[in-house]
């Protein structure tokens, strides 16, 4: 796909320690390189630290990879065929490669995070009416 996998558990207490010291303006060092961190790199390497400590599975894609409509469902969650169906109503751009469709990642993720967006709308709206209905919500 492009990117990385990460799957190790982390220890905690370890993360959590390491984690404190994450900040902007911070020099990281492994023998003679150094990188000094920039706010979006030390949010970044926090983000990444608290999710392996929690076991979370963590993958790492450039925004501008391609995937293949097996990649695209697979980091959607979805069957393969139901992100066929998204693409060919135009809800995700896409490319084709001879006969194979490509989706970039930004565009992945673009889609994911509006879908969210409309989903908490929806919550919200149910809420409202629930509580216009007297329904304890």
């Amino acid at each position: 796909m492009g990117g990385l996998l990460f799957t190790p558990r982390l220890p905690a207490e370890a993360v959590r320690a390491f984690r404190e010291k994450l900040a902007p303006g911070k020099v990281l060092r492994l023998e003679e390189a150094s990188l000094t961190l920039t706010p979006e790199l030390a949010q970044l390497l926090q983000a990444l630290l608290e999710a392996l400590s929690r076991g979370e599975m963590v993958r790492i894609v450039p925004m501008e990879a391609e995937l293949t409509t097996g990649q695209a469902a697979e980091l959607l969650g979805v069957s393969r065929p139901y992100l066929v169906r998204l693409l060919e109503e135009g809800k995700i751009p896409y490319r084709k490669v001879g006969t194979h469709r490509r989706v970039r990642a930004r565009d992945l993720l673009a889609y994911l995070e509006a879908s969210r967006k409309r989903g908490r709308e929806l919550l919200d709206e149910l809420i409202g009416e629930a509580q216009e209905l007297g329904l304890g919500y």
